[in-house]
């Protein structure tokens, strides 16, 4: 990622030097929040309005830290759009496959899945919930830390206990059935 600080430095001075950085973060932009929204379409709306607010705020952004500072503004959107609106779908919703090339049985294994992992997320604390979210789209500690404004050890024990949390529950709820949620 060295040359992410060169690509950051340039479309500060070139606004359409954004691209490549564009490219690189569109999907785990994307996932971040189809992950958090449970829809195509808002989460499209969302990567959108993600990407727009950092182009603005370019100039404030520091090289060397874009990642997370790119994923903090995904998440300040996410949270702006709860505020914002309500939602009409169901939890059940979020369980879409968008892939349809899965067999039937592995859409409806993948679904269940889905649908239990949601359901535990749901019974985290909010910070909990939001640096697992981080954390598979594939943010490291540091990265999360910035994002949302905690030391790199502060999120590796909510983390800790985030995931000791999920194992509690996923074995009380009868999920287990010799599957082990990983750290």
């Amino acid at each position: 990622m060295d040359d992410e600080a060169e690509l950051v430095a340039l479309a500060q001075r070139d606004r359409r030097a954004f691209a490549p950085l564009y490219t690189r973060y569109f999907d785990p932009i994307y996932r971040y929040c189809y992950r958090r929204l449970g829809s195509p379409d808002a989460a499209a709306d969302a990567t959108s309005q993600t990407f727009a607010k950092a182009l603005a705020a370019l100039s404030t952004c520091r090289a060397e830290t874009f990642r997370s500072w790119l994923f903090a503004i995904a998440h300040n959107v996410l949270t702006d759009g709860f505020r914002i609106r309500t939602f009409d779908q169901p939890l059940e919703s979020a369980a879409e496959v968008v892939d349809a090339t899965p067999s039937p049985e592995d859409l409806a294994v993948v679904a269940e899945e889905r649908s239990t992992l949601e359901w535990l997320l749901v019974q985290l604390q909010p910070e909990q919930r939001q640096i697992l979210e981080l954390r598979l789209a594939g943010l490291t500690s540091k990265e999360i830390a910035e994002a949302i404004g905690r030391t790199p050890n502060a999120v590796d024990q909510a983390q800790f206990r985030a995931v000791n949390r999920l194992r509690t529950l996923l074995a009380a709820s009868g999920h287990a059935q010799g599957r082990e949620v990983s750290r």
